[in-house]
């Protein structure tokens, strides 16, 4: 499906974000946690849902899903693309031509699964019909929070309203659709298991998120080097190891001694015109003790450097070396229809 024209434009730098899944998934606690991730990065973020994004899209909501029983399943289709057409027109393209991230419960995919393929009105037929309301605007990346239906009703906590009263094999098909659209569709649908607690779920969510949108991670999370020749932090926990003319200096328990000074430009060494390379760590703790002054920077491993000891020098190791980001876990657990 080719994307709509601010998707191409707009979306340089607006985000469209979509979430699926089955009932009591859990997407409103996602969107939440994956909303408070942008916006620690300053990133502006709209949320919004299908149907009921909107005032129109409030009262679609309410006759689909507790109106008449005998709506019948092409007037549901039609009323479903009627709220997604306003909800493109009036909510989700101006925030994307904004710049803004766009989080969204449901999307397309939802019609698909359960108009076309749960209701049998097909697939194709009501994937055009979006395709024909949205202007064939696409989401970016889609997360499909992946549980059994069984799991599902047993998470229920409120009266369970016109769709969730369908048979156990409507929800069966519901998700086996939305399987097949992720085989489809592997770089836009990502699958994950909603199975586990809402810390595990978004410990996935999180690092599918760092890694397709990197500059939207704070530095220490993407390994962005703050200046030339810096090694990333780990996390942040974990300060960085201030550069010596490129090479690492000593852990902190030695930063206020000679090397120090080097940082500032003062009492350097004239050695060399060329500054001296990182020194490995296996010569540094293979090197002989000093026999004279100890030098105030680490040297090249054919210089004494007695005064960076192993314990000081494995820890800048692990902050040169470090790449694995930490996950954060949230709290709070909830359940969307």
């Amino acid at each position: 499906m080719e994307r709509g024209t601010v998707n191409e434009a707009a979306m340089a730098e607006g985000v469209f974000i979509t979430f699926e899944g089955g009932d009591g998934s859990g997407k409103s606690t996602q969107i939440q946690r994956v909303r408070d991730w942008f916006e620690s990065q300053g990133r502006q973020v709209s949320v919004t849902r299908e149907p009921g994004g909107t005032e129109l899209g409030k009262e679609i909501r309410r006759l689909v899903q507790n109106g008449p029983e005998d709506v019948d399943p092409r007037s549901e289709a039609l009323l479903y693309a009627a709220d997604r057409a306003y909800h493109v027109a009036t909510r989700i393209r101006p925030a994307l031509a904004r710049g803004e991230v766009v989080l969204a419960d449901r999307y397309i995919d939802s019609s698909v699964a359960y108009q076309g393929a749960a209701r049998s009105l097909g697939v194709d037929e009501i994937r055009s019909l979006s395709v024909w309301a949205t202007q064939g605007l696409n989401p970016d990346l889609t997360f499909l929070l992946d549980l059994p239906p069984e799991v599902g009703a047993r998470r229920r906590t409120n009266a369970p309203d016109r769709l969730e009263r369908e048979s156990m094999e409507f929800h069966e098909r519901v998700r086996h659709e939305y399987l097949r659209l992720a085989d489809a569709e592997p770089d836009r649908i990502i699958v994950i298991d909603a199975v586990g607690t809402p810390d595990e779920v978004f410990s996935e969510i999180r690092g599918v998120l760092e890694e397709r949108y990197p500059h939207s991670a704070p530095s220490a999370l993407r390994g962005e080097t703050p200046g030339m020749g810096e090694a990333p932090c780990m996390s942040d926990e974990t300060p960085c190891p201030t550069e010596v003319d490129g090479a690492a200096a000593p852990d902190t328990a030695t930063a206020h001694g000679p090397a120090a000074k080097l940082e500032s430009g003062s009492n350097a060494e004239p050695e060399s015109s060329a500054a001296p390379k990182p020194v490995p760590v296996a010569k540094l703790e293979s090197s002989p003790t000093a026999t004279s002054e100890p030098t105030p920077v680490a040297k090249p491993a054919s210089s004494s450097s007695s005064s960076l000891s192993t314990d000081s020098a494995a820890p800048s190791l692990l902050s040169l070396l470090g790449s694995q980001e930490t996950l954060w876990a949230c709290e709070e657990e909830d359940v969307l229809l």
